[in-house]
């Protein structure tokens, strides 16, 4: 388990919620952050935000650090935060600035902080007070489903190597809206874990203005991004609905049809089409104004929006697609059917040049994610330049016997391919060249595009990346450059997570 230092880094357009926010984070008893950084989102020149005129700033004053981001959205500002918090705090809390913390919650936070390595990400649990003496409107409905949503940046903290390895947030997300989504998922598809805390925080609803429903479709661009960025299927990784975007479709071409045949003079055509948006809108209406508390002013609101989102919902998304043509498309992953792991660093820690079995010690997490791999169903091969050898420092039976310990702890590997060569013999098989890789998916009847590597050195990811892998995952130890790990397409904390993000591809190919 490792814990420690945190800041906190709250995004703001300058709404006066921010002055509470901070004054409960003051009234709140536990650790406090080694900094507060907020975040001035407003356009440049509209002057700086003071967050502490009202009431006594008390030790948050000591610690706080306003910054500005110009107006480019809260992705960027968030960015703008993470970077500027200091480099020694491990850990960066994010809260929106209309949220209010408990008096437990520094106390809360310090607990749920102490995690495993490969978790990066813990969630505050969100509470959305609504009114006792009446039914909730269409606003206050849709700001309560905050309590359910999975990895929101009202309360969410992130280690902050996670976010220096994806480069934090993506600023083409300029809504808040689904920025949240895409960080999390890409930390997933590195393997790494996100969990839910025991923390509390209070996000009251906001007063909204009557056609606030209409401004939300403006996500539909955002959800353009998503789909480019992540397949399909992202809305059931992100535990996020799916929208009513497929009816929205339908009930605009309905009123689209109806103009078009009214214009051409065709009645019945155009009665049966404005008939059937009718129908359609009259449904949307009703199934947003009977939960509701039906007042007077909710259901004209109500009823003149549900008229005007299918449009507006499917001219935004048309929007997206323009705007997005030109980012990279997902593509789904290859069928992964065997992993080739490096020997020394990976699944043994490292004895220089090891020629005695006794010697071996298998990694902690190593036999249990071996043991995942086969219940997978995968193949399973181990890659290892052995140069001490060609160095008369160990011999090819020593080397076998090593391996023959190894395959006694975890099982035995369906291939060992060994290079006994040194950079002088200029052989094919040395890593990073790729003939171990090559020679190993020709051992296992395996083509090479279907394997994956796992390895702990820049050597292991070259060679995989040469030979034509699907995937190269490097799992640093205390021996890994870092500029090796800057330079890895995949990264992992730990050999257990490397399996995890191979096998979330195994199964997102076979589905």
């Amino acid at each position: 388990m490792t814990g420690g230092p945190f800041a906190i880094v709250v995004p703001t357009i300058g709404r006066p919620s921010l002055r509470i926010l901070l004054e409960s984070l003051r009234d709140s008893s536990g650790p406090r952050p080694g900094r507060v950084v907020v975040v001035d989102d407003r356009p440049t020149g509209t002057g700086p935000v003071r967050p502490l005129e009202v009431g006594s700033g008390g030790w948050v004053a000591d610690v706080l650090d306003v910054r500005t981001s110009g107006g480019r959205g809260p992705a960027a500002a968030r960015n703008v935060g993470w970077r500027a918090s200091d480099p020694n705090c491990e850990w960066v809390v994010f809260l929106d600035d209309d949220v209010m913390v408990g008096e437990r919650w520094l106390d809360d936070l310090a607990a749920d902080l102490e995690q495993p390595a490969d978790v990066v990400g813990v969630q505050g649990t969100i509470a959305v007070p609504l009114p006792a003496h009446r039914r909730p409107t269409d606003w206050e409905r849709g700001t309560a489903g905050l309590e359910t949503a999975r990895w929101i940046t009202a309360d969410i903290a992130y280690r902050r190597s996670a976010l220096a390895a994806v480069d934090g947030f993506d600023e083409r997300f300029r809504r808040a809206f689904r920025e949240d989504a895409d960080l999390a998922l890409r930390l997933q598809d590195r393997g790494l874990r996100l969990t839910q805390g025991r923390r509390t925080t209070v996000h009251p609803v906001r007063p909204a203005p009557w056609n606030a429903s209409l401004r939300q479709q403006r996500g539909n661009a955002d959800d353009v991004l998503m789909r480019r960025r992540h397949g399909p299927g992202w809305h059931r990784r992100a535990q996020a609905p799916v929208g009513r975007r497929p009816a929205h479709l339908v009930t605009t071409a309905a009123g689209a049809a109806a103009l078009v045949a009214a214009a051409l003079g065709r009645r019945s055509v155009a009665a049966a089409a404005a008939a059937a948006w009718l129908a359609a809108t009259g449904q949307f209406a009703w199934a947003r104004i009977a939960p509701g508390p039906r007042t007077r002013n909710e259901v004209l609101a109500m009823a003149a929006t549900s008229a005007a989102i299918p449009p507006a919902a499917v001219a935004h998304w048309l929007r997206g697609l323009w705007t997005f043509r030109a980012a990279p498309e997902w593509t789904a992953p290859a069928v992964i059917e065997a992993v080739l792991l490096d020997r020394d660093g990976t699944i043994v820690h490292d004895v220089p040049y090891n020629g005695d079995p006794g010697a071996v010690r298998v990694v902690e997490d190593v036999p249990v994610a071996v043991r995942r791999l086969r219940d997978a169903g995968l193949k399973i091969g181990v890659i290892s330049n052995q140069s001490g050898v060609a160095r008369g420092l160990i011999d090819l039976e020593q080397v076998r016997a090593v391996n023959a310990a190894i395959d006694r702890q975890l099982g035995p590997f369906d291939t060992w391919q060994i290079c006994p060569h040194d950079d002088g013999d200029r052989c094919a098989c040395r890593k990073p060249r790729p003939g171990l890789v090559t020679n190993a998916a020709r051992a296992l009847q395996v083509p090479v595009e279907r394997c994956a590597v796992i390895g702990d050195t820049a050597a292991d990811i070259g060679a995989g990346e040469a030979a034509g892998a699907a995937v190269s995952v490097l799992v640093p130890n205390r021996a890994t450059r870092p500029d090796e790990v800057r330079a890895a397409r995949h990264t992992a904390p730990t050999f257990s997570s490397a399996v995890d993000l191979i096998l979330h591809d195994v199964r997102g190919a076979r589905r």
